[in-house]
């Protein structure tokens, strides 16, 4: 039964525009809705991934938003977490990353858990794992 997640990573990105063209660019996003502001920036935007069982997403917004305490990965000086997505292909996925400018920083190599997988860091510093590994189906 195709199912999606019910957890949707928000991020908040310093250029909203460059990050999803960078998002769809290097790492395959499409975008599914994107809510401009009145200064031409971006208010916010949903961006989706896969298709069928493999479906996710996340949304994005300028950093100027205030939302709670919300901070940049350069603002704190580093990343507290890192967005986990299934890819069937690593070695195609990282190759179209890197060709679109992705800091590639591990990768693509094999997992003791049988996953195949490689890590990049975005533009707005945040890290990204894309893997085969399924946690649905383990």
């Amino acid at each position: 039964m195709p199912h999606s997640s019910a957890v949707i990573p928000c991020l908040r990105y310093a250029d909203p525009k460059a990050a999803i063209r960078f998002l769809t660019e290097a790492f395959g996003f499409v975008e599914k809705l994107v809510v401009p502001g009145p200064d031409g920036g971006v208010i916010h935007a949903e961006l989706s991934y896969g298709e069928g069982e493999h479906r996710g997403m996340v949304m994005l917004g300028g950093a100027d938003r205030a939302f709670f305490d919300m901070r940049l990965p350069n603002q704190i000086g580093g990343v507290t977490e890192c967005i986990y997505v299934i890819v069937k292909d690593v070695d195609a996925h990282c190759a179209k990353a890197r060709a679109a400018g992705a800091d590639i920083l591990e990768g693509p190599l094999d997992r003791d858990y049988g996953s195949r997988e490689y890590v990049a860091r975005d533009p707005g510093g945040y890290l990204w794992d894309f893997g085969t590994y399924d946690p649905w189906k383990a």
